[in-house]
């Protein structure tokens, strides 16, 4: 029988990539808030120290760690350590990424594998070194932070977009060979949310007005605004927790109504 305390993530370990700030550092709230303890990693100390310092301002004690997860023999260490540290991860969420916005014919190869690495091999690296323990434990969750890219197209980011969809369907993979130890493997696909990584396109220009990227957006997402991180704290949780054990392979989109609409008629 449903309860709301399906919702709880008390007693839980989640680790969330890259979560030193941004989304993932929203998500890992978020989780804290509903009872879980909180693991991340980031790629420098000064970042793992930076998240830190913002989790213990919200009253919530994180366990950071330094760790390039596109590094295999790194993330079986950073793993083992946190199992002796903390204890077996219930809840993974591949949060880490980049963007390099560069015109498909002047990217260079270097470029393009370079976020198929961190955006792609990495979730790969990092969800087999969890599911072992899961499967042991006999249950998991892993949440691989999609985006609209996982659908749509657009100039400059065709390694993105190539690296999101290979996400996508490796989310949707994972949920069909590990679904049976009681693993469930779901995406969460934002849509353009107002982080550091999307500050260069909202910014105002020298005479005042708008961004046109962000006149673009807003004009084409129904809510008429960008995302907030605290957007996905929601969706995360439910993906998270045991309101969702029936819920596998799927992407939940968390674009405003993007993906739902063709766009205004011009006037």
């Amino acid at each position: 029988m449903f309860e709301m305390n399906s919702f709880s993530l008390k007693g839980k370990i989640a680790f969330i990539t890259g979560a030193s700030y941004g989304i993932g550092f929203a998500i890992a709230t978020s989780f804290a808030k509903a009872g879980a303890t909180i693991v991340f990693n980031d790629i420098k100390q000064e970042l793992v120290d930076r998240g830190l310092a913002s989790y213990q301002e919200l009253g919530i004690k994180a366990h950071g760690y330094v760790c390039d997860v596109t590094d295999e023999e790194a993330v079986l260490a950073l793993v083992q350590k946190i199992e002796k540290e903390v204890g077996i991860i219930d809840i993974l969420v591949n949060n880490a990424g980049i963007i390099k916005r560069i015109p498909m014919v002047e990217m260079s190869a270097k470029d393009f594998r370079q976020v198929i690495d961190v955006d792609l091999n990495a979730p790969f690296i990092v969800s087999k070194a969890v599911i072992p323990s899961m499967i042991k434990k006999g249950h998991g969750k892993i949440i691989n932070i999609c985006s609209m890219m996982s659908e749509l197209g657009r100039e400059t980011v065709s390694a993105y977009a190539a690296a999101k969809g290979g996400l996508k369907m490796l989310t949707r993979n994972i949920c069909s060979e590990y679904g049976k130890y009681n693993i469930q493997c779901n995406g969460i696909g934002p849509g353009y949310i107002a982080t550091p990584q999307t500050a260069p396109l909202r910014e105002r220009q020298a005479d005042g007005s708008r961004h046109p990227f962000d006149s673009f957006i807003v004009a084409k997402t129904p809510a008429e605004r960008w995302g907030d991180p605290e957007d996905l704290m929601g969706p995360a949780v439910f993906l998270a927790s045991d309101a969702s054990n029936f819920v596998n392979g799927h992407i939940l989109y968390v674009d405003g109504g993007i993906l739902a609409y063709i766009g205004r008629q011009p006037e």
